[in-house]
């Protein structure tokens, strides 16, 4: 995609006063949403270029890509913008697991009458991320 159609999409996000604008991302087989992160201009720009979602930790204050240790990647299939210019959504293709908690998805938890786990456990998050101290 050529740079200008990338600054085009850039320049009608309305980027929050850090730079950064909410991601919601979308599961392109069933629909789940999978997660929230954070996208700013380079994370968007890194993400239509090579088409593997990245992001901007807020904590870390750096890009990251979705899997870089875990290996579970995110494939770019769509990217919307909402009608405001202040939300992306990313219908991705996601490889085991979008939570480092191990589910599946971020939201697997339903507050119904208390809080109940619904979602699917698809890996052990002690052996995915191994920690050395």
């Amino acid at each position: 995609m050529s740079e200008d159609k990338i600054n085009e999409l850039t320049e009608i996000i309305k980027w929050d006063e850090k730079g950064l604008v909410p991601c919601v991302v979308q599961d392109s087989k069933t629909n789940e949403v999978l997660m929230l992160a954070y996208m700013n201009k380079e994370a968007l720009t890194k993400t239509i270029v090579t088409k593997k979602a990245h992001y901007y930790s807020r904590s870390r204050q750096k890009i990251w890509l979705k899997g870089e240790e875990s290996g579970h990647n995110q494939i770019v299939k769509n990217i919307y913008i909402d009608c405001d210019g202040d939300t992306i959504l990313l219908v991705v293709d996601q490889n085991v697991g979008a939570c480092h908690t191990g589910y599946y998805s971020c939201f697997y938890r339903l507050f119904d009458n208390g809080l109940k786990i619904v979602g699917r456990k698809v890996f052990e998050e002690s052996e995915v991320y191994k920690k050395t101290k």
